[in-house]
């Protein structure tokens, strides 16, 4: 199972709503993954046991070679369509 690290300024609001969005369009998609929430200032300390990075803000930090997609169009609902494809096309290659 892909692991996708969800990342926000304090790891519980935004984070829960995009991480819910991630799961259902996989699920629909007939993947299963997992999420975590987190601060965006402890993401350079766990990004590395994921598969993906999501984050709702801005993040310059170090990723060790993870892949990184902007979450924010999930919660505006502005561009939410092509940003669940390319989670998806990261979980999926």
């Amino acid at each position: 199972m892909k692991r996708i690290l969800v990342a926000c300024g304090n790891g519980i609001a935004t984070s829960t709503v995009v991480a819910t969005k991630i799961r259902n369009y996989m699920e629909e998609k007939g993947e299963q993954v997992e999420t975590t929430q987190t601060k965006l200032m402890e993401v350079p300390g766990k990004v590395q046991d994921y598969d993906l990075l999501v984050t709702t803000g801005e993040f310059d930090g170090q990723t060790n070679g993870v892949p990184y997609v902007k979450g924010m169009p999930l919660l505006t609902g502005i561009g939410a369509d092509e940003t669940l494809e390319e989670i998806y096309r990261v979980i999926t290659n």
